[in-house]
Order: structure tokens, then sequence, then C-alpha cells
């Protein structure tokens, strides 16, 4: 029931008080480290690829993409595992350990000479004779990456909802009056952690050696697990109430069996079960809405459905309102959720084209040091926390004297905010690249890629900081929204829903990159960036991404919030905007006593 006291995973009830802040320094220090070890190796992986694999550019910008990909897909079977069967618990210390796994395989390959290529060999051209990894020392880069792929699925879908279930469930959000404030907290921690790994583990690797480049993120990466487990004691560990996913697939089910059902004309008719929906419900039980009736067909109680017994029906073949509305309720968060899909596309370059940019660049700070190009990421995670700290410090107070609102904006309105600024992102990198291939041409370094072109570097900085704006207010905001308008059970799994659309993002950026070179013939994208096109592939870029924020306005115009049943007595009604507040009457149509009818979808 919503009022039961807290349960341990094995179902025996707390004995000691539990939850809390006080289990955020175990919490947080996992993920610092865990965030810390991701960004060590992934920040300048690329250069690992061409500069010690000898790997094609657009070949190791694809491998890498794909990888991202991978290991942002992973978290679907990560919270299918933590909602049905592990919890989230054992399901985050698992994934660390098969994490650990993955980076202590590129340990061996950074250091091992065999699972290594041998170093180019100096020609009477300008471009030096290197020889490709062959097959088994891609083998095991392969295999490591996929160990830290599946570690990655254990942890991202579980983190912030097990930090939530510190702070207690019926219907209070993590932080208690603080609400979104924990999300900021969140991602501003690990801002740092890769701030810390852009900086310190970057120039290790491009100074020292890969050996304690990727040695460092290991060691990060076991003191993650281990703080993590000592925490133990303190924990509230949610027992697992069964996989949301196949509640949903049930709906489905249910709805296809009884397609030829004639719908009752009163929507009070469809069944409804309190007991049977306790376990789930905490919040209160999802309103029914006029939004895609054919799945209220799996609600139509008929005369095979024996619902008058007292024993549970066959899920299979009856649902529940409330099941139906969970159902409802991800299908409509769907298409804003897409929306974020092209962000990330857009985003992959940084990781991979722009620091090939930087290489070509004069990187010097001082006659003796140079910034190595995979830390120019650094100007994105340095904005987006500043951003993070202004949004809460200044933005919210100063927006809250005109909105009236709790937290200044919706995180619609914050989300919409941060694609409209990863536009400008990428329009900067286009001119950028345009400015930097005239000066190559300039100076007649079109055929010398190895020759630093005399630009400097911090022209880039601007693309790197529009992009960090635009995490600080879109990410958490797309975090935000997944957490709030996911029925309360699939908070697990609107998390990895989350890190699907970095999946798909990156499957997307991947994608693009093949079609542009195949369209282009190979002009635009070369290893020679000097001679290709990169600044065309940005203006495509900046065009996708101008055409992605009309689709996601378009989105949240026709979008309907989600409506529960506070008390449980089918007599009131909420609907969310992101700051606990009731939308106006003249948005809201009055069904049934305590329904809400909903407007037109975009889905």
């Amino acid at each position: 029931m919503a009022g039961a006291a807290p349960a341990d995973e094995d179902g025996s009830p707390k004995k000691t008080k539990q939850g809390g802040f006080k289990t955020m320094p175990f919490i947080l220090a996992n993920e610092v480290c865990d965030r810390f070890a991701t960004a060590g190796f992934n920040a300048n992986m690329i250069t690992y690829l061409t500069q010690q694999l000898h790997l094609p550019l657009v070949e190791a910008s694809n491998l890498l993409t794909n990888f991202m990909g991978t290991a942002a897909f992973t978290p679907v079977f990560g919270a299918i595992i933590a909602d049905s069967y592990a919890g989230r618990f054992w399901t985050i210390a698992a994934g660390g350990a098969l994490y650990q796994l993955g980076m202590l395989g590129l340990v061996v390959s950074a250091l091992a000479t065999a699972l290594r290529p041998p170093p180019c060999v100096a020609a009477a051209l300008s471009t030096p004779a290197c020889q490709r990894a062959n097959g088994g020392q891609l083998a095991v880069l392969y295999l490591s990456l996929l160990f830290t792929a599946l570690g990655s699925g254990g942890i991202r879908p579980c983190v912030v909802a097990f930090g939530a279930d510190q702070f207690g469930v019926g219907g209070r959000r993590p932080g208690g009056e603080q609400k979104w404030s924990f999300f900021n907290f969140y991602f501003f921690t690990m801002g740092l952690a890769v701030l810390l790994a852009l900086t310190v583990v970057v120039y290790i690797q491009e100074n020292v050696g890969w050996g304690w480049g990727f040695g460092i993120p290991a060691i990060a990466m076991f003191v993650s697990v281990l703080s993590f487990v000592v925490g133990y004691p303190l924990y509230v560990r949610v027992k697992p109430g069964g996989s949301p996913f196949v509640r949903l697939v049930q709906v489905v089910a249910a709805a296809i069996k009884k397609r030829k059902e004639a719908m009752p004309e009163d929507a009070g008719m469809l069944y409804q079960n309190k007991e049977l929906d306790a376990p789930i419900a905490a919040d209160g039980r999802l309103l029914h809405t006029n939004q895609l009736r054919f799945l209220d067909r799996a609600a139509i109680v008929t005369t095979t459905d024996a619902v008058d017994s007292g024993d549970e029906p066959d899920l299979w073949r009856l649902a529940t309102v409330h099941r139906v509305e969970e159902l409802k309720s991800i299908v409509r968060m769907l298409p804003l959720w897409a929306a974020s899909i092209t962000l990330i596309a857009a985003a992959s370059h940084n990781f991979t084209f722009a620091i090939q940019q930087s290489r070509t660049m004069d990187r010097r700070l001082t006659p003796r040091f140079e910034i190595p190009p995979a830390s120019m990421i650094i100007f994105t995670t340095l904005t987006m926390l500043v951003s993070l700290s202004l949004y809460d410090r200044v933005f919210v107070p100063l927006a809250r004297r005109y909105t009236s609102r709790q937290a200044g904006i919706s995180y619609f309105q914050r989300m919409g905010a941060g694609l409209a600024v990863s536009v400008l992102g990428v329009l900067a990198g286009a001119l950028v690249e345009g400015k930097r291939r005239r000066a190559a041409a300039e100076h007649g370094l079109l055929d010398s890629p190895g020759t630093t072109v005399p630009i400097s570097v911090f022209w880039l900085v601007p693309q790197y900081a529009l992009h960090g704006v635009s995490d600080a207010l879109s990410t958490v905001a797309h975090m935000e929204f997944l957490y709030d308008q996911s029925p309360e059970s699939m908070r697990s799994s609107s998390a990895a829903l989350f890190w699907v659309a970095g999946s798909l993002g990156n499957y997307l950026g991947t994608l693009l990159v093949t079609v542009v070179q195949s369209a282009s013939g190979g002009e635009w994208l070369q290893d020679n960036i000097n001679r290709g096109r990169l600044d065309y592939y940005y203006w495509l870029v900046t065009l996708l991404m101008a055409l992605n924020l009309a689709y996601y306005i378009a989105c949240f115009h026709f979008y309907t919030l989600k409506s529960f049943d506070v008390e449980g007595n089918g007599a009131q009604r909420r609907q969310d905007d992101g700051e606990g507040q009731s939308r106006s009457a003249e948005r809201e149509t009055e069904l049934d006593a305590g329904r809400i009818g909903a407007s037109k979808n975009c889905a």
C-alpha cells in the first residue's frame, strides 16, 4: 500500500532509520568515480584509436559512436533486471564490477605491446607509414568495451532512482521541498568529475602514457564500487515490484484480444482494482483519459473475466485503468523524448571531429605547454557547471517573480531553450571550421595535415561553450521530464529511456556520417581534414537541429500532462507541470467526476 513502511529487497521491514542525505556521500562517491572513469577513457579514445591502433578517422569515429550508442542502450536491460529481479542496489553493484573488468582489459591492451600495432615508420613523404591494428588486437579492445557497456547498463538506469528511493515515496520528489534542485545537484557533481578527468587524465594519456591514462580511471572505478557497497547498511533498498515492461505488454495483449468488444459509453464501467494497483500506485492511481482509446479495450470487463470471485484476474486478458494509463503515459512521452535523439547525434562530433580539428590548431598556452586536444571538451563542462549554478541561484529566483512558479520555468521550456542553444553551437562549429580551413589554404597546408595551422584553438571555445549551456538546460530538463511524467513504478525504466536516447543519438550520428561519406564520395570527411569539407557537414547538422527544434515545439503544443487520483477516491485530480502545480482550468476538460479529458497528442 502507499502508506506502508519501506522494505528491503528481501521484503523484511527496516530495523533502523535508513535513507536520507546521509546516504548521499556513498551514492555520489560511486557515481562521481564512475563518471570520472567513463570520461577518463571516453574523452580521448578517438586519439587512442587513430594514433595507437592506427585506425582511419571515419572508421574510428564510427567505432566510438557505435560503442557509445551500445553503452547507452544497455540500461534498458539493467532497468528490467533491477525492477523485476535483483533490485537497484545489486544491479548497480554488479554493473560496477563488470565495468571494472572492462577497464582492466583496456589497461592490459595499452601496456602489452603485443596487443598494439608497432609505431609508425617515418617516410620520405609527410605522412608516415602506419600498420593498422590486426583482428586479434581489435578483439581485445572490443571485448573490453563490451564489458564497460554492460557495466554501464547496470549503473546508469538505477543511480538516480536509487538516490530518489532514499528520500521516501508517496508522491514526494527527491530532496523534499528542493524538488528539482536534486537533479541540478546531481548533474553538477557529475560535471565536476568529468572536469577532473578532462584535465588530469587526458594530460597523462597525452604526456605520460596510455597505461597510466587508462589505469587511473580503472582505480577510480574500483573506488566507486567499494564506496557504494560500504554504504549497504544505510540504504533504503526497495523490493523489486515486477517488470513494468511486462505490464505494458499485458495491456497491449489484452487490448488486442478484446479488439472486437464494444466500448461502454460510461468510462466508469472500465475495470478498476485498488488493491491490485496499490503496490504500483503510491502517488495515486492514474485517471482515465480519452487518448489512445484502443488501449481502453484492455479494461473492458466481459462475462468471461472472473472479477467477482475475489481472485486476481488474468492480466493478459484484463487490465486495470491505472495500468492502461501507464502505457498511455509512456506513449505520450515518446514524441518529446525523441527530440533529444537528434540533439545527442549533433553533440557526438565534439568527441570525434572537433578533437581532430583542435589537433591541427595552435594549442600553446605557453612556449612549453600545449592543451591536449581532448581537453578542449573542458570548456563544455565548465560552461555547464557555471550555467547550472547561475540557473539555480540567479535565473530561478528572477523568473519566479514573473511566473510565480517555484522552479521558475517548466522543464518543457527549459528543454526547448536547450535545443535552441544547441542549434547555435553547431552553427558556431560550421563558421569556425570554415575559418580554420581557409587559414590552412592561405598558408599552403592543405596537404600537410600534421603541420599546425596558424590559428588559435580557442576559436573552438564558442561551440564547446554553447553545447555546455545546452547540456545545462536540455539534459537536466530531459531527466526531470522523464522522472515526473512517467508512472511512478516505471522511473527506473524512464531513466533507461534517457540513456536509450543517447544510444539512438549516437547510432544516428554514425548513420549520418556514413550517409555523408557515401553521398559526398569521401570528399567531406577525410583523414586529412584540411582537404575535407567538415564545415559542410556542420551546416547540414545545423539544418537538422533547426528542424528538430520545430518538431519539439509542435509536439509540446499537443502534449497532455498525466493526471491521477490524489486520494484514491476518484473524486480529485491533479496535473503536474514540473513544479507540482495545476494547469489552469481552461486547459482541462472534465469527463466524469474526478476524470480528466485529454487533448490530442503529437503521438
